[in-house]
């Protein structure tokens, strides 16, 4: 393999995940010796803990501060491992086997880690809302707000989101994504930061995790079927599966935060606006919510259409081109085909009585 000047920029390129591993495990054996500990389990662990007592024993909850920053850079690096495994040890070999373009290449390396993440993601989310019981238990979404103390397995979801999302940001760098793809990519990394972080610093996290399962589910639909459709470009079955899903989650998203936010948290007692209580149901600030989700949702259906309405063109134009080629083919084959007068027989043309026409002599000057 070639070699690359040391801490040159394709030294990064090459070896930022082996970096990251490097540090992760710099932190990892820190914690074994005793002045050391302490900090390391800042990147590792979640911050500001409190125990809460109950009829059972101690509950330890946890609510958002400034060292949650550390904890995120910590994860953002175990993301960047995991991407590169992912893209070395899967993508990589399936990509070897298809012989896509460049431009196909690109977008598949996108759809077969974001399948990767969403499945995940999905999974874990379900999870959590499971467990914690707010699927059984709409009423808890909106109860008792401001939901300023949380499990341990609900902030570290959230930390963990933020630090996939902080991390395709350099992956835009490492990835060598082209630049007509980066402003697409961009959009849609910032919008996932700027809903998670909302939903986490709004004290909104239970409401949250659900919109957050009902995207992950129709995007996680979304490059399922784009991976088929590099794989073969006649397989477009799948994206008529997502466009249902993806109408049925825009839908879904906007009942539950009109449900939430409209509805549950104006009848909740405390009606004040304090931010260093974590509490910020006011009218004021409920309108200013539901008014960006309904923007988001209907820029979201916006694309949908617009990449619908494409789909369409190109599959009628694709129609239609296939049946002008058909009619075409059999007038080429009726056309008659102009002959000499006569036959042919081994090569010489005879006449129609039998005789070989007489060559015309040419008159000597």
């Amino acid at each position: 393999p070639k070699s690359h000047p040391l801490f040159s920029q394709e030294f990064l390129i090459h070896n930022h995940a082996d970096i990251g591993f490097c540090l992760v495990l710099c932190v990892l054996i820190a914690l074994m010796f005793e002045a050391t500990a302490k900090t390391a389990f800042l990147f590792i662990l979640p911050q500001y803990n409190i125990s809460v007592p109950t009829a059972d024993g101690e509950l330890v909850h946890y609510r958002y501060g400034l060292k949650d920053l550390i904890t995120i850079l910590f994860y953002v690096f175990i993301a960047i491992i995991l991407h590169a495994v992912v893209q070395d040890y899967v993508l990589d070999k399936i990509n070897r086997r298809l012989h896509l373009s460049k431009v196909k290449h690109s977008k598949f390396n996108e759809s077969g880690q974001l399948v990767a993440f969403h499945l995940t993601s999905m999974i874990w989310c379900l999870y959590v809302v499971v467990t914690e019981g707010y699927l059984s238990d709409p009423r808890s979404w909106w109860e008792n707000y401001p939901h300023v103390f949380l499990p341990f397995q609900v902030k570290f979801f959230y930390l963990c989101q933020l630090a996939y999302w902080l991390h395709a940001l350099p992956e835009l760098y490492f990835q060598k994504v082209r630049k007509e793809e980066i402003p697409r990519q961009l959009k849609y990394i910032s919008l996932y930061l700027l809903h998670i972080a909302a939903a986490y610093l709004l004290n909104l996290t239970r409401l949250g995790l659900i919109l957050l399962l009902l995207q992950y589910f129709a995007e996680f639909f979304f490059h399922v079927a784009q991976l088929f459709y590099f794989t073969d470009e006649n397989n477009q079955k799948l994206f008529n599966a997502w466009a249902v899903v993806f109408v049925v989650a825009r839908l879904f998203t906007l009942t539950l935060s009109v449900l939430v936010i409209g509805f549950g948290l104006s009848r909740v007692e405390n009606q004040v606006f304090e931010p260093e209580k974590g509490n910020f149901n006011s009218l004021l600030f409920r309108m200013f919510v539901l008014l960006l989700v309904c923007l988001f949702q209907a820029l979201m259906m916006w694309h949908f259409i617009r990449f619908q309405l494409r789909r369409w063109r190109e599959y009628w134009n694709e129609q239609s081109a296939r049946q002008r080629a058909a009619a075409a083919l059999p007038k080429q084959q009726s056309k008659p085909i102009k002959r000499e007068t006569g036959y042919h027989e081994n090569g010489v043309v005879k006449a129609e009585n039998g005789t070989s026409p007489r060559t015309k002599k040419l008159k000597s000057p």
